[in-house]
């Protein structure tokens, strides 16, 4: 996962293995990539639970990943903006920099996206 800005902020580009002879403008990405991770192959379940509203906090907060790594999108069909998430609980997209975002599809990363 590559993002346009430092300590992974910014656009973020999940890249396959493989390689990329421009990746800049295969992407549309800006000048240059300012921070990376490396996401581990998961190989058990994927569990997520996620609220329909961002105030939804009683239950617990926005969005939880119990298990798996998933690529949330902005648009349906695996289209426009993503953003990578790990295990943990999400309590506010604005939060993490991601306000005015509407998520319409997602996946897992499973080791065939790798």
């Amino acid at each position: 996962m590559i993002n346009d800005r430092s300590n992974f902020m910014g656009n973020q580009y999940f890249m396959k293995r493989g390689k990329y002879s421009d990746y800049m403008r295969m992407m549309g990405m800006r000048d240059c990539i300012r921070s990376c991770r490396m996401i581990a192959m998961h190989r058990g379940q994927f569990r997520k639970r996620i609220y329909e509203k961002e105030n939804a906090q009683a239950d617990g907060g926005l969005c939880h990943v119990m298990d798996g790594h998933w690529l949330m999108y902005e648009q349906p069909h695996f289209r426009g903006r993503m953003m990578y998430m790990r295990p943990g609980e999400y309590i506010s997209f604005r939060e993490m920099g991601m306000s005015n975002m509407r998520f319409q599809s997602m996946r897992r990363i499973m080791d065939s996206c790798l």
